[in-house]
């Protein structure tokens, strides 16, 4: 495994960077500031290597990085209402990032801004982060893992592991931004999408799930058949206005926790294919419909559905819906979960 310095930390940390690769060439980047995946480099049908997912060359991008490229989001993935949660008569108080409400745990001192402990293996590697109680708002004393394998038939394979000693929300997920004909090519628009998920949970404004469990059949967010992403991205429907675009959780057919298939997206100029597996309940599909422009990798700049997201979690706000999965953990119960990216 190659390792390199990626650069130095505002507060004086060096930082790495961590070169995964297969028999085939298929290589993997990640870096141990806020675990994330910097770089992906996928054939395509002639046997080109590209990089397929949207960041920075370096760190103090990521630093910033208002768009969560490549991080890892812990220990909360997605919005809380409220910003605020009860476990067992407690209140927990977090903090209001996104209106009224909580995303991704915390802007500034979340998983994704932190530096992880880096454990290289055999074709993998495994970073780790300690987040004590009561930082951010969340309970508990947590230590965060999330292990890196790239496989010889072309996955990139997540597992993630945390565990506590005081009941809490564990809900990880990477929030890397593909698009499959190359990381500098523009709109996603064209990529063609089939989910496995025959229902959705709608949002009000804030994007905070309703409550409610409902069928995409008849509606712009039926992806159940293959269907271009630009097909219906401005159709006139409420729930595409809420969030100017996809922006969604479905919930995956059949989910009984164990690793299924959730996810089939395609590039036709490049003839790659990614299909995407979990364990999980549900899986936010994302058009970057608000990317901010930025420069990022090579000059490239990034904008508006330049990239797209396939977050593997559990639902948004599942903490405050009785009727959703939960995911809250304790001492007794480590919480654990599989994402695969597998290019076919």
């Amino acid at each position: 495994m190659k390792k390199r310095v990626f650069g130095t930390t505002k507060d004086g940390k060096e930082v790495f960077l961590y070169t995964l690769e297969n028999k085939n060439g298929m290589k993997a980047e990640v870096t141990d500031f806020g675990a994330i995946l910097v770089n992906l480099f996928v054939p395509d049908k002639n046997g080109t290597l590209q990089d397929v997912t949207l960041g920075y060359d370096q760190v103090a991008d990521y630093e910033a990085n208002g768009s969560f490229f490549g991080a890892t989001i812990a220990p909360n993935a997605n919005r809380i209402a409220g910003a605020s949660f009860v476990i067992d008569g407690v209140t927990y108080q977090l903090d209001a990032n996104d209106g009224p409400n909580n995303l991704h745990s915390h802007f500034d001192i979340g998983g994704h801004k932190r530096v992880w402990e880096a454990e290289p293996g055999e074709g993998s590697i495994r970073f780790t982060v300690k987040l004590p109680d009561g930082e951010m708002g969340f309970p508990g004393n947590k230590v965060c893992s999330i292990t890196y394998t790239l496989t010889d038939d072309n996955a990139l394979r997540l597992d993630y592991h945390a565990s506590t000693d005081k009941k809490t929300i564990l809900n990880l997920t990477n929030h890397a931004y593909f698009n499959l004909a190359g990381h500098d090519k523009g709109l996603i628009t064209d990529h063609v999408l089939m989910l496995h998920a025959g229902y959705y949970t709608p949002v009000v404004a804030g994007a905070i799930p309703t409550g409610e469990i409902a069928p995409v059949a008849g509606t712009p967010l039926d992806f159940t058949k293959e269907k271009r992403i630009g097909d219906e991205i401005e159709a006139d429907f409420e729930q595409l206005k809420l969030v100017s675009g996809y922006d969604h959780n479905y919930v995956i057919d059949n989910w009984n926790g164990e690793l299924q298939l959730a996810a089939r997206i395609s590039e036709k100029t490049t003839g790659r294919t990614m299909e995407v597996y979990t364990d999980l309940p549900g899986i936010q599909f994302y058009a970057g419909n608000c990317i901010a422009e930025t420069t990022g990798k090579g000059k490239t700049v990034y904008g508006k559905r330049d990239g797209f997201c396939l977050e593997t979690d559990y639902f948004p706000n599942a903490v405050n819906e009785a009727a959703f999965p939960s995911p809250v953990y304790g001492p007794e119960k480590d919480y654990t979960s599989v994402t695969i990216y597998k290019f076919i």
